[in-house]
């Protein structure tokens, strides 16, 4: 059997091949990455929380009182009360009539596109949502029409054109992880209103970061969509993922979507950990505002640098570089340096727009920051891409 030969020769012939780098150590600052220790700047762990000790303390005593697994789907016998005590404390959280947790964002996402909508129905998607949207869209039957990136005057055109249908619903995510930039929910949201369009953000990136209380870009935007999608696996630190929404919609989802039916339900450990996340992003504001403050100071330095550095206000900076192989090697000379920034390249990202996708975290110090921006300027010159 030679096809997978031939296959693997054409990705690494593209410059495409990946690896997973083995970590050792928690998920913190510093990192020992493939046997080298090196600054962590390419993690989802936005708020610096899966090292926490309330997260990781109450993981534990979940343990000694639980057990490690929850033996079923939650609609046999896998519905803990460590899922209600969390369900309700997210309800409250995100100012909503319920919520409902799941196994993780792309289990969300595919039970919330092919629930809401079907035959008859479209879909409005922005055209860089997140694979988890995608594939909800196409296995939801509904029409999906794809509107250019955060192009209001194209959503509108794209609804007008798209009539007439039953139901329609617009999906956008409230950061986008790749680009790091905002969605502009303030006026798309009020267009899905004056269209009787269903609203639903995935504020992945955004829950724990964006917003006066950390609820996302939406209440940073101060609009209300009919739903919110949210992870634990990013700034929370922890594992799973959830919808907020009112009790109808839940009560759609636990009846119709095939991603919670037919999935056993996370360990107590993880849910444990997900609710201790949650009162700490209420209880220390302090932590996205430092994040947001190195990350824009991040932003700006490396645009001075020289690098291809887009506008923006989230948490991610991109570093745009182009070419695969040039990507690849800007990450390793960072990693030569003690800095862990890794390449993203097609197809999560356009041919010719590979890039290093910096993440900070809100436990990295203004010191670790200068310290990073010094090894993207040495590095930078040795490859010749500053």
């Amino acid at each position: 059997m030679h096809w997978p030969d031939d296959l693997l020769a054409e990705i690494r012939n593209a410059g495409l091949y990946r690896h997973m780098p083995t970590i050792e150590g928690p998920t913190d600052t510093y990192v020992t990455v493939d046997g080298s220790r090196a600054m962590l700047l390419c993690s989802n762990n936005y708020l610096g929380l899966a090292a926490h000790p309330n997260l990781r303390e109450s993981a534990v005593a979940a343990i000694g009182q639980t057990g490690t697994g929850s033996g079923a789907s939650r609609l046999v016998s896998g519905n803990l009360a460590l899922y209600d005590n969390l369900e309700t404390k997210l309800a409250e959280f995100e100012n909503r009539e319920s919520a409902l947790v799941f196994s993780c964002g792309y289990m969300a996402n595919l039970a919330l596109m092919t629930t809401l909508v079907g035959v008859g129905d479209v879909m409005f998607s922005d055209s860089l949502n997140h694979a988890s949207i995608v594939d909800g869209c196409r296995l939801s039957r509904a029409r999906t029409v794809v509107f250019d990136h955060s192009d209001i005057e194209d959503f509108k055109r794209k609804i007008e054109s798209a009539r007439p249908f039953r139901r329609g619903l617009l999906v956008v995510e409230g950061v986008y992880s790749l680009d790091g930039d905002l969605a502009p929910l303030d006026t798309l949201i009020r267009v899905a209103e004056n269209h009787h369009l269903i609203s639903v953000v995935d504020e992945a990136h955004a829950t724990g970061v964006h917003g006066i209380n950390g609820r996302g870009a939406a209440e940073r935007f101060g609009v209300s969509p009919d739903i919110v999608m949210g992870t634990f696996g990013k700034a929370l630190g922890s594992a799973g993922a959830f919808v907020a929404c009112s009790e109808k919609i839940r009560e759609l989802l636990v009846n119709k979507s095939r991603s919670f039916i037919y999935t056993t339900g996370l360990p107590p450990a993880v849910l444990a950990a997900s609710s201790a996340a949650v009162d700490l992003v209420k209880s220390e504001p302090g932590r996205r505002r430092h994040l947001l403050d190195i990350a824009d100071h991040m932003r700006n330095k490396l645009r001075e640098m020289g690098y291809n550095v887009p506008a923006g206000e989230s948490q991610i900076v991109p570093v745009i570089v182009g070419e695969n192989e040039a990507t690849v090697r800007l990450s390793r000379a960072l990693l030569d340096r003690g800095v862990f920034a890794q390449a993203i390249r097609p197809p999560s990202v356009p041919p010719g727009t590979s890039r290093l996708r910096v993440t900070p975290m809100a436990t990295h110090t203004w010191e670790d920051i200068e310290r990073a921006l010094e090894a993207f300027y040495q590095a930078g010159r040795t490859e010749e891409i500053i």
